[in-house]
């Protein structure tokens, strides 16, 4: 299944995805309120999968898959490529970062270039999104908590990420981010390894690396951070950027207004934002 949240004629809700439009599963399921309350427990939209379409694709405005989630964790330096172009040692363990909500837009909608820096980077990741909740999930039963998998571009502001040894302020300026463009599950996306990310920016091949490269992949994931807290239905991780970012190149490339940044992965899609500068209230 493909799974969207959305917006259409003044209201949030989500549905199913499917060649010819959209399946209105929140005016149909009226005791699940979003996606995340469904995560766990999928069965209600696997009924509606035959069902034909309510509407189609191009009457809703898409918004993250989870547009509210309660916990966003982004993993550093986590593609071997990656860590051999920053010249950093090899992480003994994975490390950890938090986004908010408000950092990240939906596919099509604007990327914001911080009217306060010119270092605008892109980052191509692949995201994951849990259904079922535990703790202490051992390595062997983790992809059974995954609920889907979706792209993810962790856009950085370099400069304020390393105002301190803390990711935290570049990593989190409003609507700097994106996800999406929906949430694949797992039957339809198979041995997720086995996939290849593709960043592009105005059409041209930044960044491109099979899933495999990962230092830590979704199973070491899922073990690790489910030791330091029970993972919930709508939790996002997105698991590190690969070779190839902005900061690192000679000279520098950097994201700018009137850009478009694409990133593609293998059976989930293209999530693409065009960038503008700050809209300043």
């Amino acid at each position: 299944m493909k799974m969207i949240s959305f917006a259409r004629n003044g209201r949030e809700g989500y549905g199913l995805l499917k060649e010819g439009g959209v399946i209105d599963a929140g005016g149909r399921l009226p005791d699940y309120p979003d996606l995340t309350s469904l995560l766990a427990d999928p069965a209600p939209l696997r009924a509606l999968e035959g069902l034909p379409a309510d509407f189609a694709e191009e009457d809703v405005t898409t918004l993250p898959p989870i547009p509210r989630s309660g916990r966003i964790i982004c993993i550093g330096l986590n593609y071997k490529s990656h860590i051999a172009e920053t010249g950093n040692d090899t992480p003994a363990y994975p490390i950890l970062f938090p986004r908010y909500p408000s950092s990240l837009v939906a596919n099509g909608a604007p990327m914001e270039k911080s009217s306060l820096s010119e270092r605008f980077d892109f980052e191509g990741e692949l995201a994951f999104v849990i259904g079922r909740p535990g703790r202490h999930i051992p390595k062997e039963r983790a992809l059974e908590h995954v609920a889907g998998y979706a792209c993810f571009n962790d856009g950085s502001i370099r400069d304020f990420q390393r105002h301190t040894s803390q990711f935290l302020p570049g990593k989190n300026f409003e609507r700097s981010g994106a996800f999406g463009p929906w949430l694949v599950t797992p039957d339809e996306v198979g041995d997720v390894n086995a996939l290849k990310l593709t960043t592009r920016l105005n059409g041209e091949v930044v960044q491109q690396a099979d899933i495999d490269d990962l230092l830590f992949g979704v199973e070491d994931l899922i073990a690790y951070i489910s030791q330091i807290w029970t993972v919930q239905p709508g939790d996002v991780v997105a698991t590190g950027t690969t070779g190839g970012v902005g900061a690192l190149r000679k000279p520098p490339l950097w994201m700018k207004p009137g850009d478009r940044v694409e990133v593609e992965i293998d059976r989930l899609g293209l999530l693409s934002n065009p960038i503008i500068e700050e809209v300043q209230a």
